[in-house]
């Protein structure tokens, strides 16, 4: 148990933990999810491989794949989940983050009031 076990953590969907299960092809490879300052709506997200970790990163994993993310953009993802499209228009991850009030229609941009 660690001092985010308060915090709602960020769940994986089946098909997000699918998807990363496939193109984290490098040992120790992880998903890693970032808030960052900015975007249209105040905050956007940002995801990249990643095989370095910090030691405050809280570590998710689910079936067979691994999320990172830093403390910082945890409370911002608290009760949140990460989703994986495939549809016709294209394939892409995203975020539905109860926290975020609004956000623009890229889908990787949110603004809390």
């Amino acid at each position: 148990m660690n001092e985010y076990s308060a915090i709602p953590l960020f769940a994986v969907s089946e098909s997000a933990a699918a998807r990363i299960a496939e193109i984290a092809t490098e040992p120790g490879q992880a998903l890693r999810v970032t808030v960052l300052a900015g975007g249209c709506s105040g905050f956007q997200y940002r995801f990249e491989l990643d095989a370095n970790r910090q030691p405050d990163d809280v570590v998710i994993a689910q079936d067979g794949a691994q999320v990172v993310v830093d403390p910082a953009s945890l409370e911002l993802l608290a009760g949140a989940e990460l989703e994986f499209t495939d549809a016709l228009m294209g394939s892409y991850f995203t975020v539905r983050n109860p926290n975020a009030t609004s956000s623009c229609g890229c889908g990787t941009s949110f603004a809390i009031d």
